[in-house]
C-alpha cells in the first residue's frame, strides 16, 4: 500500500481543509487537531466521515439510523445502538475503494489509529478535491448536453414536419394520376425527339466545321503564297529600278506588265478579302463547337500521356536489353566458374571417398557400442521387474487404505445425520423459546402500558 496514487497531507493541512470545505458553523470552529490525531475522539471522527459521505453521495443523517429493509432481523431493538456505526462502515467501505484505499476495516471506525486515519483522510480529501474540480466540467457538459438534446428534439420535430410535407407533395392524388402519367409520357417523347434533332444538327455542324477548316487552311496557304510573290515582286522591282534603261519603249512595256500584275494582285486580294469575310461569319458560329474541340484537345492530351508512357516503356525495354547483355556476360563468367567448380567437385569426391572409409570404421565402432548398450538395457529390464513387483504391493496397500477411507466417510455421514437431527430438535426448542419470549414481551408491554396509565392517573390526581 506504499505506492499510492495520492499525496500524504500533514495533520494541519487536513484540519484546515476540513474546516474550510467539509464542516460548517460550530463544527468547523470547534474542530481541534487533538480531536482527530493523537487520541482521536470517535464522535468527531464519525461526524467527519458522515459529513464527507453527505457531501459525496448526498446521504441524509437519518439514513445512518435506519434498519436495512432487505435483511430479516428477529430482534431489531438489539441493533439500535450499533446501527449508525454499522451503516457508517458500509458507506465508507463503498467510498474508500474509489479513493484507492482497499484495506479499510471495522476496527478503523471503532478503534482508529492515527497513521491509518491520516492516510484515509488524505485519500478522501484528494478525491473530494478532484471531484470538485471535475464537477464544474461535468456540469458544463450536462448543460451543453441538455441544450443539444433540446435542439435535437426541435430539429427532429422540424424534420418530421418537413417529411410529412414532402410526402404530401410527392404523393399524387388519384384524380390527377392519369394526367401525370400522360404528361410524363409526353415529356419522354419530347426528350427523345430533342436528342435526335440535337444529334442530327451536331453531325451537320461537325461536317460544316471540318469543311470550313479545310477552306481556311487552303486560303491561308494561298495568302502565304501571295505574300511570298509580293515580296519577290518588290525585290524584282528594286532590282529593275537600278537597271532601268532610258529607252521609252522598254519602259512602257515594263509599266504595262507591272499594271497587269498589279491588277491580278488586286483581284486575288479582293477574292481573299471576300473569302475572309465569309470565314469571319462562319467563325461566329464556331463558339458552340469549341466544346467539342476542347474534348478533342483532352483526347490529344491523353494521347500525349500515352505517348509518354510508351516512351517510358521503351526506356525500360532498353534498360532490360542492357540488363540482358550484362546477364549474358555474367552467364559467360558463370560458365567459367562452373568449369572451376567441376574441378573442385572432383577433388571433393576424392575427399568424400576417404570420408566414407572413415565412416565405415566409425559404424563398426557404433555397432559394438550398441551391443554393450543392449546388454545394459537387459540388466535394467530385470531391475524394472523387481520394481514393478514393489509397485503392485504398494497399489494393494493404497486400495486397502481407500476402503478404510470409505468406511470412515460412511461413519461420518451417519454422525452427520445424527447431528442434523440434534440441530432440528434444538431449532424447534429455540422456536418455542422465541414464541414464549415474544409472549412475555407482549405481556410485559401490556403491563407497562397499564402501569403507565396508572401513573398518569396518579399524576392527574396530584
Amino acid at each position: 500500500m506504499e505506492a499510492l496514487t495520492f499525496p500524504r497531507y500533514s495533520p494541519d493541512d487536513i484540519i484546515n481543509y476540513l474546516r474550510s470545505h467539509v464542516l460548517t458553523g460550530a463544527e468547523a470552529r470547534n474542530l481541534v487537531k487533538g480531536d482527530v490525531f493523537g487520541s482521536p475522539k470517535l464522535e468527531v471522527l464519525h461526524m467527519i466521515y458522515m459529513r464527507i459521505l453527505q457531501k459525496v453521495y448526498g446521504i441524509r443523517l437519518e439514513h445512518f439510523y435506519m434498519m436495512p429493509v432487505n435483511v430479516d432481523i428477529m430482534y431489531p431493538q438489539i441493533f439500535e445502538g450499533f446501527l449508525p456505526v454499522c451503516n457508517l462502515y458500509i458507506h465508507m467501505e463503498r467510498l474508500l475503494p474509489v479513493c484507492r484505499i482497499n484495506d479499510f476495516q471495522i476496527a478503523d471506525v471503532l478503534n482508529p489509529k492515527t497513521k491509518r486515519t491520516a492516510r484515509f483522510l488524505s485519500g478522501i480529501l484528494n478525491f473530494v478535491n478532484f471531484r470538485e474540480f471535475r464537477r464544474e466540467v461535468y456540469l458544463e457538459l450536462q448543460l451543453n448536453y441538455k441544450s443539444a438534446m433540446e435542439k435535437h428534439q426541435q430539429l427532429e420535430t422540424a424534420n418530421r414536419e418537413a417529411a410529412l410535407k414532402l410526402e404530401k407533395l410527392n404523393t399524387v392524388p388519384v384524380e390527377h394520376q392519369a394526367e401525370v402519367k400522360q404528361l410524363t409520357d409526353n415529356i419522354r417523347e419530347l426528350e427523345q425527339l430533342l436528342r435526335q434533332d440535337y444529334r442530327r444538327k451536331q453531325t451537320a455542324l461537325q461536317e460544316v466545321i471540318s469543311q470550313k477548316k479545310s477552306d481556311i487552311a487552303e486560303s491561308t496557304r494561298k495568302l502565304n503564297e501571295l505574300k511570298v510573290t509580293m515580296a519577290t515582286l518588290k525585290e524584282e522591282q528594286e532590282q529593275l529600278k537600278s537597271k532601268i534603261v532610258e529607252s521609252p519603249e522598254e519602259l512602257k512595256n515594263y509599266k504595262e506588265l507591272m499594271k497587269e500584275t498589279v491588277k491580278k494582285l488586286k483581284k486575288s486580294k479582293q477574292e481573299v478579302i471576300e473569302k475572309y469575310e465569309g470565314y469571319r461569319d462562319l467563325v461566329e458560329v464556331l463558339p458552340s463547337c469549341q466544346l467539342e474541340v476542347q474534348l478533342y484537345q483532352k483526347k490529344m492530351e491523353r494521347q500525349g500521356a500515352n505517348v509518354e508512357r510508351l516512351a517510358s516503356v521503351l526506356a525500360e525495354v532498353r534498360n532490360l536489353e542492357d540488363q540482358l547483355e550484362s546477364a549474358q556476360i555474367e552467364l559467360k563468367k558463370g560458365k567459367t566458374d562452373e568449369m572451376s567448380l567441376k574441378r573442385l567437385v572432383t577433388a571433393k569426391h576424392e575427399k568424400l571417398s576417404t570420408a566414407e572409409i572413415r565412416i565405415k570404421k566409425k559404424r563398426e565402432d557404433v555397432e559394438q557400442y550398441k551391443q554393450t548398450v543392449f546388454e545394459y538395457c537387459n540388466r535394467v529390464q530385470e531391475k524394472r521387474g523387481a520394481v514393478y513387483d514393489k509397485v503392485t504391493a504398494i497399489h494393494k496397500e493404497i486400495q486397502q487404505t481407500r476402503f478404510k477411507i470409505q468406511q470412515l466417510n460412511e461413519n461420518a455421514e451417519k454422525e452427520e445425520m445424527k447431528a442434523k437431527e440434534i440441530y432440528l430438535n434444538l431449532k424447534a426448542g429455540l422456536e418455542k423459546r422465541h414464541d414464549s419470549l415474544i409472549k412475555t414481551a407482549k405481556s410485559y408491554a401490556a403491563s407497562r402500558e397499564d402501569k403507565m396509565a396508572e401513573l398518569k392517573k396518579g399524576l392527574l390526581r396530584v
